[in-house]
């Protein structure tokens, strides 16, 4: 494989004006520069990765950090990310939380490890650092973006989605189809976007006239499991409802699988409406109801804002998503709520 030692050899220049054509900075004489270009193709050279951070002084890579590497939450994300930096001639480096320590030192610990490999700039997904941690990442603090929550020193690069209007929608859905007994299945409460959206969604059904005090509330960890064992958990306290809210789909998903198995039907005997709208919400049987929260719109900005502080672009960089209602076969109205409904008199 052909060297830039060999292109300058060729070309019967030094290796100083050969790199300087190569990487496009600094001058060179029209003569030279077609010497080096022709000794370039007779050779077929093409730079390594290692040689073109050496000339150009950018590592062309941006590192990622989430939390964890599964479920079908993080890889769609990922997924954007990817496309749209090998769009700009960009690599994606993943790290995720591993090791013995606890999720801040091991996000701390994954960040390092991006650093470490000279990404030119940082997409951290992570609620579990503190302002001091991110104050410690200097010089990269500049060049770094947060998605899904907020840090008060670096406002200006953080991009999320509102979690507020998300849980209000979801309850307000569920009103809506007659809904009044109502179960729910929150995410960590260490999740600050756990909190938020589930205080939401409790905070409207209050302003409706409904006591939250005595409805069934439990708390998973948002896997597939948690949501089946959470299921179990409500059919088994006996605690009557019509409809349950999982705080993410994921396991809203495993809540639709344990009915199906104890032969609950789904939506008529008990609805069932998640959060997110990841792909497996599309294809759950039911097909899942859930809460659209614009996650491409969020990450898409994000990379934006990001590429324009790394590379000195001029992308568009927007702040504020729609948040809507996707619905599907997952729910209906509560037979209950139309029965209690008086009658239309006929007119004579």
């Amino acid at each position: 494989m052909a060297t830039i030692k060999d292109v300058a050899r060729l070309a019967g220049v030094g290796l100083g004006t050969a790199s300087r054509v190569v990487s496009g900075k600094g001058s060179v004489s029209p003569a030279t520069l077609a010497r080096v270009k022709a000794a370039i193709d007779e050779l077929g050279f093409r730079p390594s990765h290692a040689a073109r951070t050496l000339l150009s002084g950018s590592s062309q890579m941006i590192g990622v950090y989430i939390p964890v590497l599964s479920g079908t939450f993080y890889t769609p994300i990922l997924q954007i990310i990817d496309n749209e930096l090998r769009t700009a001639g960009l690599h994606m480096v993943v790290a995720f939380g591993a090791g013995l320590g606890g999720a801040r030192q091991q996000a701390i610990e994954g960040i390092e490890f991006l650093i470490e490999r000279g990404c030119d700039g940082l997409i951290l997904m992570t609620n579990v650092l503190q302002e001091e941690d991110i104050a410690a990442l200097r010089p990269q603090y500049n060049h770094m973006v947060v998605l899904n929550h907020s840090f008060d020193s670096i406002a200006g690069q953080c991009f999320t989605v509102d979690h507020t209007l998300g849980g209000r929608m979801a309850a307000r859905t569920l009103l809506d189809h007659g809904h009044r007994q109502i179960a729910v299945v929150a995410g960590p409460a260490s999740l600050p976007d756990n909190v938020v959206r589930v205080n939401a969604f409790l905070d409207e059904l209050h302003a409706n006239g409904i006591d939250i005090a005595k409805l069934w509330v439990t708390e998973r960890d948002f896997s597939p499991a948690g949501g089946w064992s959470a299921a179990k958990e409500l059919m088994d306290s006996k605690q009557p409802c019509s409809a349950l809210f999982c705080a993410n789909d994921e396991m809203a998903v495993g809540a639709l699988s344990y009915f199906q198995e104890a032969g609950i039907r789904v939506p008529h005997e008990l609805s069932v409406i998640g959060y997110d709208d990841t792909p497996s919400a599309e294809f759950s049987a039911p097909r899942l109801t859930t809460v659209h929260m614009p996650w491409r719109e969020m990450t898409q900005n994000g990379i934006n804002a990001l590429l324009n502080s790394c590379y000195d672009l001029q992308r568009p960089v927007t702040r504020g998503y729609p948040v809507t209602m996707t619905l599907r076969a997952s729910l209906a109205s509560n037979p209950a709520a139309a029965a209690a409904k008086p009658a239309r008199r006929r007119k004579a």
